[in-house]
């Protein structure tokens, strides 16, 4: 039987981690700026495999990529992930914590996960006054046993970015998260071509 292990002290998962995620959302002039320095906080901070905040599009009910850190231009191009499908349910179940990518049922694309080298996901779902907005997710390189400590403190920076994506949201005059997924589609395609070039 495969022993689990955590292999990332629990000491990183404080209250003082919090107030430095608050102080990165604080001074972050846009969600774009926001997102991609809490998902590269966590990742660095807790040594994960890496980390991702989708957004929710509720015209094509997928989940799209707003920000990302140590994952593949590849695995995050894996295919569409369905809101409705796999461990995106957390999106309205409620957190998901996957120990074994290999051997469980509630993963979309088990395969690509494997091959990428992750071990273990914590995906978080992001809402507000009820409302589902994305997920939040955790990757590691190694078999995680999430705890009920770890869950929480990733639930509460998952609130913090959805109240952060609804300030900007009001203040920028978005109308819903797609027009906020659209502005931040330019910088991701650059990006890819950059990666591909």
């Amino acid at each position: 039987m495969q022993k689990k292990v955590r292999y990332s002290h629990p000491a990183h998962f404080n209250y003082a981690t919090l107030a430095e995620i608050c102080d990165i959302l604080s001074t972050a002039g846009k969600f774009t700026q926001a997102a991609r320095a809490v998902v590269t906080y966590l990742t660095h901070h807790l040594k994960l495999k890496g980390a991702a905040l989708m957004l929710l599009n509720r015209r094509s009910k997928k989940l799209e990529v707003a920000a990302s850190q140590g994952l593949s231009d590849f695995y995050l191009n894996k295919g569409p992930i369905s809101a409705a499908r796999s461990i995106a349910a957390s999106i309205s179940d409620g957190p998901v914590a996957i120990f074994n990518v290999r051997d469980d049922p509630r993963l979309q694309y088990p395969e690509e996960a494997e091959r990428e080298g992750i071990e273990s996901i914590l995906s978080v779902p992001l809402v507000l006054r009820g409302k589902p907005l994305g997920v939040l997710r955790l990757y590691t390189a190694e078999p995680w046993e999430f705890t009920m400590e770890d869950i929480t403190f990733v639930q509460a920076v998952s609130l913090m970015l959805a109240l952060v994506l609804d300030n900007i949201r009001v203040s920028g005059a978005y109308k819903t998260s797609i027009e906020v997924l659209k502005d931040l589609r330019p910088p991701i395609r650059r990006a890819k071509r950059t990666l591909h070039e």
